[in-house]
């Protein structure tokens, strides 16, 4: 049996793995690359293996980096199932349609301008109607459930707790004349995180592939990074100005709202306009409600009882173009919501180019910013931006709220495998930039048992 780790090796986008036996070849993951944009459609544009040598595919969970280039290698020939829980299926519709949009709105945006200058048109990396089509390849299952593939291999999702329906995926793959069980965390979440219940702990594996994004840090709880937000929102408001939030539109928009709902109705944040500006945030919301499998008990108690964190007053969804635009035609302050949460495309650019050079306003980011993306360069302090081919002078507060990640810190990502390590001969730690990953690969060596690795893109192991 062999793993090649094609994507979130040494960095935290593209997440794209392949396992091979004899007779499978199962991709654990799709991702879409993100960064530089050239760079980023040459690597999504171009899959380092031939998509029909793919028997089968299994989602870990709907965050773009993970699924985001289903369409391209179902365009590219890929014929089979795509499993993943009922909650993934459901939001990775939505987020492949969004994804799907984007591309082609960005890609007719620049043409304008690229147009005018004479250079070659923009192609979108895949449309619409390649989303639809990989759409119908997923098929969902409940956790702890197992399926099985063809020659005996078999599949269990297990509850990751990072967003609603992710799944740390359990493979039992025999393999000349053995049957090896091999874990791939995707991406984990915290214990105690609001809204969802908590990872499980999965032992008895053979072997491991664990993410590092946090892998060399700690989070701040999560009561600390409501106060942060508290904190922002009452200092921007006193100035006169906005809050301006990237947030990814499933789970992290959802979190927010469950924090600002608790912190307005406690009188520990101003009654100010709220803002979700994201279509895709809207329908997420609505699939998070039909979902109470994946809620922890304080969540599920709440909706039961139709006190709804998704629905309180002075929150306003907003779904067309023209009601998005009239946000930054608003007078006064407002806290606006916006995917997507790396900067990188969606009508967040839009609000930034309108709000980033006053200083009253704050950027404020909620989320993991990866390297090269705007949200990493504003985080970073860079004064001179470009949106959509126009330059910016950043004169608005630029700030980081740190504790309301969904991906496990470094402590808790040692706690779970302190806890699932029975058996373990080898863990692989991928989905980390690399000083994290690195550094992620020398504290679990200290757990002993099992070697550890922190593998190189396009990398192969033998197990």
């Amino acid at each position: 049996m062999k793993i090649t780790f094609y994507g979130a090796a040494r960095t935290t986008t593209g997440s794209m793995h392949l396992v091979a036996t004899d007779h499978q070849r199962i991709l654990l993951d799709c991702g879409l690359y993100q960064g530089r944009r050239a760079e980023a459609f040459e690597r999504n544009a171009r899959l380092p293996f031939d998509p029909k040598s793919i028997t089968h595919v299994v989602l870990s969970h709907a965050h773009i980096d993970h699924s985001g280039n289903l369409p391209t290698l179902v365009k590219n020939g890929y014929a089979g199932e795509i499993h993943c829980t009922t909650a993934t299926r459901d939001l990775a519709t939505l987020m492949l349609r969004d994804s799907a949009h984007i591309q082609e709105q960005d890609a007719a945006y620049l043409n304008q301008k690229t147009s005018r200058r004479g250079l070659p048109k923009i192609e979108p990396l895949y449309t619409k109607e390649d989303a639809e089509n990989a759409l119908t390849h997923l098929v969902g299952h409940a956790y702890d459930q197992a399926f099985n593939l063809d020659h005996a291999a078999r599949i269990t999702l297990r509850d990751a707790g990072h967003i609603l329906g992710s799944a740390i995926t359990v493979l039992e793959l025999p393999d000349r004349g053995r049957t090896l069980r091999v874990g791939f965390s995707g991406d984990l979440g915290r214990p105690n995180a609001p809204i969802i219940r908590d990872p499980e702990i999965v032992a008895g594996l053979d072997y491991l592939i664990i993410e590092s994004t946090y892998g060399n840090r700690e989070h701040l709880s999560f009561d600390q990074a409501a106060q942060e937000l508290a904190r922002a929102v009452r200092e921007t408001v006193a100035r006169g100005g906005k809050v301006i939030i990237p947030a990814f539109a499933v789970e992290r928009t959802q979190e927010l709202l469950y924090y600002l709902h608790r912190q307005i109705e406690a009188g520990q944040a101003p009654r100010v306009p709220v803002f979700v500006d994201s279509p895709l945030a809207i329908d997420a919301t609505n699939v998070f409600r039909l979902h109470l499998e994946c809620f922890d008990d304080e969540m599920r108690q709440l909706l039961l009882a139709r006190d709804d964190p998704f629905g309180f007053g002075g929150l306003k969804y907003t779904r067309s173009v023209e009601e998005s635009r009239a946000i930054n035609t608003l007078k006064g302050s407002a806290i606006i919501i916006s995917a997507n949460g790396m900067c990188e495309a969606g009508r967040i650019l839009h609000h930034l180019k309108h709000n980033i050079e006053d200083a009253r306003n704050t950027i404020l980011f909620v989320g993991y910013q990866a390297a090269n993306t705007l949200g990493r360069r504003l985080i970073e302090g860079e004064k001179k931006i470009r949106i959509f081919g126009d330059d910016f002078t950043v004169r608005a507060q630029i700030q980081v709220a740190h504790g309301f990640s969904a991906h496990a810190d470094r402590s808790e990502l040692l706690n779970w495998v302190a806890r699932a390590k029975t058996g373990l001969q080898g863990v692989f730690v991928v989905h980390g930039e690399e000083q994290s990953a690195l550094a992620f690969a020398d504290a679990l060596r200290p757990l002993g048992g099992f070697a550890v690795t922190a593998p190189q893109p396009h990398q192969t192991v033998e197990l």
